[in-house]
């Protein structure tokens, strides 16, 4: 692979940056230590400007280049996730139950080596802004830096992401035009029933049977009021009841996620949720209270921005190693707030044969770290070109 010679002279730096954070990883917005780590970097590259404190630990740093033009925005996110790790690195995690088991600390090894690249060359007009992020996992830091003003403080015109993605070969590029990444929320519903002794049911409202029913209710919006071709995943993963064997009780909880690629799709979803808990709750004669909780919006990236970061992928991995007709996945990523707010493009990038994310056993495959930060390099020689 054509990576970017100067960038492959930093592969013994850039791997000891990524196993630092890796043995040292913070949660949510609490990324202190790893943004002061960051900040001692970008100091050390020469980046024009620094501005802390963003979201609490988030940083956006400023290149300048060589003539006007355009800035652009290159993001990585920095925290780690509550997990235990099971490998037997030397640089596994000194925190226990904390862990970068999302490869966070790739990426932002990713972001500092095209930091360094770019100050040291400047070979490209306008600005660069260089996003690190907290809480991406579940916390929502994208959405709070965007509150907070970057985009427009900072004159981002443009935004761009990419995450490593297990089981894909090594340096493949991939990702889709429109929706990308699925928007993830949650829903609670709380059934009140009437306990009672297990031997005179007819005393009782079982919650349990009203909460039975209502989950295979649920089911059916997918298959039945949705079309055929329409991506979602409704899925239950808790129900909750009950205390012995012999006594009915007088509540019952479930809960469980909704992905979507659509909002048309949320809304029709939420809708028939609303819906099945009102019909349950006259049919049975118990009370069912639907808590519904919005998260992440889906990631949609914008035509043109996915065809310039393609281009610009190509020179580094090859024609053959982007695919930007794959398919959108159902997981979620807080970059979709910003994507909202700047046109731009997130991709997934193959780290070769290892565990999924998330996983205990996970490790970031440093191999993939000249390769992300050559594409963040040649992205920008691209998009403001010196001229």
């Amino acid at each position: 692979m054509p990576i970017i010679n100067r960038i492959a002279d930093y592969f013994d730096e850039m791997q000891e940056w990524r196993h630092y954070m890796h043995a040292n990883p913070e949660l949510g917005f609490d990324c202190f230590n790893t943004a002061k780590f960051v900040k001692s970097k970008l100091e050390e590259f020469g980046v024009d400007e620094i501005f802390t404190e963003i979201a609490k630990t988030g940083i956006v740093a400023i290149i300048n280049g060589n003539s006007v033009g355009k800035t652009i925005g290159l993001r990585a996110d920095m925290d780690a996730l509550p997990l235990s790790e099971m490998t037997n690195k030397e640089y596994k995690s000194k925190r226990p139950g904390v862990m970068h088991a999302c490869g966070h600390d790739g990426h932002t090894t990713m972001l500092l080596g095209a930091a360094k690249y770019l100050c040291e060359t400047r070979n490209f007009s306008g600005h660069v802004a260089l996003i690190f992020q907290p809480a991406e996992e579940g916390g929502g830091g994208a959405k709070v830096m965007c509150e907070e003003g970057i985009m427009k403080k900072f004159r981002i015109d443009e935004v761009y992401g990419i995450h490593n993605d297990p089981g894909s070969p090594l340096g493949f590029f991939k990702t889709c035009i429109g929706p990308n990444m699925a928007a993830a929320d949650d829903f609670t519903i709380k059934v009140v029933g009437k306990g009672g002794h297990a031997a005179e049911p007819e005393e009782t409202i079982d919650p349990l049977v009203i909460g039975v029913q209502l989950v295979q209710a649920i089911q059916t919006i997918s298959s039945r009021n949705l079309r055929a071709l329409e991506k979602v995943v409704i899925s239950i993963t808790q129900f909750h009841a009950g205390t012995t064997h012999n006594i009915i009780p007088n509540e019952a909880y479930i809960s469980g996620t909704v992905r979507t690629l659509s909002k048309e799709a949320q809304r029709l979803i939420v809708k028939r949720l609303k819906e099945l808990c009102k019909g349950h709750s006259h049919g049975f004669g118990g009370k069912i209270k639907l808590d519904y909780n919005y998260g992440y919006p889906p990631t949609v990236n914008h035509q043109k921005e996915t065809k310039l970061a393609a281009a610009a992928a190509e020179e580094i991995v090859g024609i053959q190693n982007v695919d930007i007709n794959a398919k959108p996945i159902m997981a979620s990523e807080d970059f979709s707030y910003m994507i909202e707010e700047r046109p731009g493009c997130y991709f997934h990038v193959g780290q070769g044969v290892g565990r999924p994310v998330h996983s205990p056993e996970y490790d970031f495959n440093d191999d993939l770290s000249p390769i992300g930060a050559s594409f963040f390099a040649k992205l920008i020689e691209k998009l403001i070109p010196l001229k």
